[in-house]
């Protein structure tokens, strides 16, 4: 008998996998109806589910170390399920409400994408769930489609102001690119990034600080963005030009202009990484990958002690380039390095973590991988 069996005495009718990511360029920049370049990463979130007929959602987890989850469908509502539980239910309820008719159903979850380390471990969770739940009631949703419901679980259901970029890097990625999404419109398209045959590897340098998106620092940087753009006369500050920008800074409250700079010069950089991928030449991302960071910490302010130590740690070893990835206040960081000094860098980086105090750092190789998938 297997697992999902032994849990809810019957067989499942199929698993599905949903990845989590990292964002080589463009942070904070999806809420501003901005650019932004994400890969998904080979670590997932797994999904055996069957259907019900009875109303119920039974949810269980096996990173939670929690019994069983039942719940309602008809007692589903924003707020109305804690914790981990709250992102698959969430989904249920996005779907129900969008008038799609779907029933309940046995759940088990299980995966290997680290939560808290900026890499979306929520928004994998959603999606394979949107994934699941598509297929087992034939709803024919698209991939968008199902991007577009799993945010709105994640920000009525849940209540974090996330962006979409999460979401569609989760359903949308496909191996061996990243995928170039403008987050106005959604319109997207793979870029190759081929680093191993350029002799280059990409680190994801978990920090072990957790963040919580939930906790209303980023809805803050979110409001505060929403108000410059209101200030400005602008829809968000996606359709601000960099020409523009130091007359707009000029308008603003001197709290704003920050958030506004590092926006615009954001958006600018994903651009650029773009053409650079495009012609051929991912080495280059390394600076813009550190300009990023260094906007993100003086500008946006969403950094910490342990993410800017493992990115100077990182430049010191030798990284062509590193960044915090995330929402940030704590999470992971990228570093870019050459293959052959990547386990160098690796163990530079931590022993830096061990010499101010820090717990170790956990490092994953991220090497672009599929979206969201039925894997039986």
């Amino acid at each position: 008998m297997n697992a999902f069996a032994e849990l809810y005495g019957r067989p499942a009718e199929g698993e599905w996998a949903a990845p989590g990511r990292v964002n080589l360029i463009g942070e904070h920049t999806d809420y501003n109806l901005g650019f932004v370049l994400p890969i998904a990463l080979p670590q997932t979130v797994r999904a055996r589910v069957a259907r019900r007929d009875d109303g119920l959602l039974r949810l269980w987890s096996a990173q939670s170390g929690e019994p069983v989850t039942e719940l309602r469908l008809a007692d589903l509502a924003p707020g109305a399920v804690p914790g981990w539980a709250g992102y698959p239910a969430g989904v249920v309820w996005a779907l129900r409400e969008a008038g799609h008719q779907v029933g309940g159903a046995d759940v088990r979850l299980d995966g290997d994408v680290p939560g808290g380390a900026g890499l979306s471990s929520s928004a994998a969770l959603e999606c394979v769930v949107a994934a699941a739940y598509s297929d087992l009631y034939e709803l024919g949703l698209s991939a968008p489609e199902l991007a577009l419901l799993a945010q709105r679980a994640e920000n009525a259901f849940v209540g974090v102001p996330c962006g979409i970029m999460d979401q569609m890097a989760s359903m949308c990625c496909r191996p061996g690119a990243a995928l170039f999404l403008d987050t106005r419109d959604l319109t997207a398209r793979q870029v190759p990034i081929d680093l191993a045959g350029a002799g280059l590897a990409l680190l994801v340098l978990d920090t072990r600080v957790k963040h919580d998106l939930g906790d209303g620092a980023y809805a803050a940087l979110r409001a505060g963005c929403e108000r410059a753009a209101a200030l400005l006369g602008l829809p968000a500050l996606r359709s601000l030009p960099p020409a523009g920008v130091a007359a707009a800074l000029a308008q603003l409250p001197a709290e704003l202009r920050p958030l506004v700079r590092h926006v615009v010069t954001e958006n600018a950089r994903v651009t650029e990484a773009v053409a650079h991928l495009e012609a051929g030449r991912p080495a280059a991302l390394g600076p813009i990958l550190t300009a990023g960071h260094a906007s993100l910490r003086d500008d946006f302010r969403v950094s910490c002690p342990e993410t800017d130590l493992a990115v100077e740690a990182a430049l010191v070893a030798g990284a062509l380039g590193a960044r915090m990835t995330g929402g940030g206040f704590g999470g992971s960081v990228i570093a870019l390095v050459g293959a052959a000094e990547a386990e160098s860098v690796a163990a530079q980086v931590t022993s830096a973590f061990r010499a101010a105090g820090y717990a170790e750092p956990r490092t994953l190789t991220a090497i672009p991988a599929e979206g969201a998938r039925r894997l039986g």
